[in-house]
């Protein structure tokens, strides 16, 4: 089997942004919503994100600046306002998550464009997507600067909403079938994240004897 290799001190910037892209994947999808200093309130989705902590529960944004290095609305709002709220794209959201990431002016309400349904925050200023499945309301935790091109916000989540159908209050279980969530992929590529296994760990002993948790392809 063989490779091709990269050097990416080699590779212009779009050359090495098609590279991670196309095999990153699939990236969960940030669905983001901010507002502005001056009361108005946008969304704009984010597939360079993660969940990097549990304690302390940090979420990461990594959000590209326009192509004259201004900040998009989402980091200045960001800045301005110190929250933010990330919600996660689900199926029945795809259409609607593809109107709030076309390039309106600032002025514009993104979550209006596309037909949902604000809901005000409850720990941050900012408002969360009634139509989205999960949201986190999260206050700005920190932000690197990474050149001049982009941005990476980390985000201290202070409160998490989730549908009813999808969790289980009281061992804070999910269900990934009912939560349906869609992933980003190369290009105009997006996953859903239904084609799910199991595969447990193994202890050390297990390993040794042979007698460990291996992959099988399903109705194999």
């Amino acid at each position: 089997m063989t490779h091709t290799e990269f050097d990416f001190n080699r590779l212009e910037p779009r050359d090495v942004y098609k590279l991670l892209i196309g095999t990153v994947v699939p990236r969960p999808i940030a669905w983001v919503t901010t507002i502005s200093a001056e009361g108005v309130p946008n969304a704009a989705p984010y597939s360079f994100f993660n969940c990097l902590s549990s304690d302390p529960p940090i979420l990461a944004l990594g959000i590209e600046n326009r192509n004259n290095r201004s900040f998009k609305d989402t980091a200045a709002n960001i800045r301005s306002t110190e929250v933010f709220t990330v919600n996660i794209v689900g199926r029945s959201n795809i259409d609607a998550m593809n109107i709030t990431a076309t390039a309106f002016p600032e002025n514009i309400n993104e979550i209006e464009m596309a037909g949902l349904t604000m809901i005000e925050g409850a720990s941050v200023s900012c408002p969360r997507i009634a139509e989205a499945p999960v949201s986190f309301e999260c206050k700005r935790y920190i932000g690197v600067e990474i050149g001049t091109s982009r941005e990476i916000v980390l985000g201290l989540v202070l409160r998490a909403f989730i549908r009813s159908d999808i969790v289980d209050p009281q061992n804070h279980h999910t269900d990934h079938t009912k939560l349906d969530a869609v992933g980003r992929m190369g290009g105009h590529g997006y996953a859903f994240s239904q084609d799910y296994f199991d595969l447990p760990g193994m202890s050390v002993d297990e390993f040794d004897s042979g007698q460990y948790p291996r992959f099988s392809e399903p109705n194999s």
